[in-house]
């Protein structure tokens, strides 16, 4: 089938659930991720990209995030005592119908649901609509630096591809190296199963925000 850019709807999943993020979200998105802990490893630039306070971190979001060229979604806890809490952000984006390529990126969660099912399950269910909409490779990558996230991508079965030297411009006016990762559609298969044998490890449990 020829790859087709998904239009943005609701994901559900077992412990989150994903919709299309509103510019009224931002203050709560704010309350999740407004932290230096994000921004220490990369995320909206790095360090120096760090928004103190809700206007300023309002006035970033509506630039950094790609509103009209790829899917934001919101991710929100399901069941327990935070159901329905707003707990991070990630995007599929990037599309190339052509080349059949997407980018999963623009990520962040609020540290408390740090290794936890979240990061996994909010994977599964936007890989699942990537594959599911015809393309054939998508794209992960992080700060060359942030060993944490790069462990994290490659854990999800990700592939590592190598490093894009002075890709990216941080926010202190440093270049970064981007440590790049895919996943083939002909790799899905096995990606998805590994996956869903992870969270299915777990014992069902809602996410409960440490």
């Amino acid at each position: 089938m020829p790859a087709l850019r998904p239009q943005p709807r609701a994901l559900e999943g077992t412990y989150i659930s994903l919709a299309p993020l509103l510019i009224s979200e931002l203050p709560e998105l704010f309350a999740a991720i407004g932290t230096p802990e994000v921004f220490a490893g990369g995320y909206g630039g790095g360090p120096a990209g760090y928004r103190a306070t809700e206007s300023e971190f309002i006035d970033f979001a509506h630039n950094y995030y790609s509103w009209e060229t790829g899917n934001v979604y919101g991710v929100r806890l399901k069941g327990g005592p935070d159901d329905g809490v707003l707990v991070g952000t990630s995007t599929l984006g990037d599309f190339d119908t052509v080349r059949e390529h997407a980018h999963i990126g623009w990520t962040a969660f609020d540290p408390r649901v740090w290794a936890t099912s979240v990061n996994p399950e909010a994977k599964l269910l936007m890989l699942t609509e990537a594959f599911d909409s015809g393309f054939g490779r998508v794209k992960l990558q992080a700060d060359a630096l942030n060993s944490r996230s790069r462990a994290a991508i490659a854990k999800l079965g990700a592939q590592f591809e190598g490093i894009v030297r002075r890709d990216v411009l941080r926010a202190d006016g440093t270049w970064r190296d981007s440590a790049v990762f895919s996943i083939l559609v002909d790799e899905w298969p096995s990606v998805r199963a590994g996956l869903e044998a992870r969270l299915s490890s777990l014992d069902g449990a809602p996410v409960t925000r440490r």
